[in-house]
């Protein structure tokens, strides 16, 4: 029973070993940096899109500016991502590509690319929704559970 028991320890450490070699290293400080670039990027592309827009329709209301520049955002992410270019730029931004609008998008679209095999209903549609689903649901519960929080400690209105 020992000598089993010493295998399997020799066999846990070798196999630690091997994952500590073929595990990349990374540095905390290089990884922050290229999220905050890469980040502050697509909010400046953002930013930039948004004023291209006003300029061309300076009478358009803000709201309407918003929605547009997101629909842009949107569209490009899909189209990085048809085109492989979004993981490149995930690679190296880590966290600061997976901003909510163009994160999300990413995600939608990965999830309907990798399963269109399946068909357009049970593969495409299905799979690209299964990536909304927790989003909205998570959504739905934790914006409830921040507005019973705040009519409890500011009362009704």
């Amino acid at each position: 029973m020992a000598n089993k028991e010493a295998a399997v320890k020799r066999r846990n450490e070798r196999y630690n070993k091997y994952v500590n070699t073929v595990t990349p290293t990374t540095s905390l400080p290089k990884a922050l940096w290229h999220s905050f670039w890469i980040g502050g990027l697509t909010c400046m592309l953002g930013q930039g899109i948004g004023d291209i827009v006003k300029a061309i329709a300076p009478d358009m209301p803000v709201d309407t500016v918003s929605n547009i520049t997101s629909m842009i955002l949107i569209t490009v992410a899909i189209l990085f991502t048809g085109l492989g270019f979004y993981d490149v730029i995930a690679r190296h931004g880590g966290a600061g590509s997976f901003l909510p609008i163009t994160g999300f998008a990413n995600a939608m679209a990965s999830a309907s690319m990798e399963f269109k095999t399946e068909g357009l209903i049970f593969g495409t549609s299905v799979k690209m929704f299964s990536v909304v689903g927790p989003v909205v649901v998570n959504g739905i519960v934790w914006s409830t559970v921040a507005g019973l929080i705040n009519l409890l400690i500011l009362g009704a209105v």
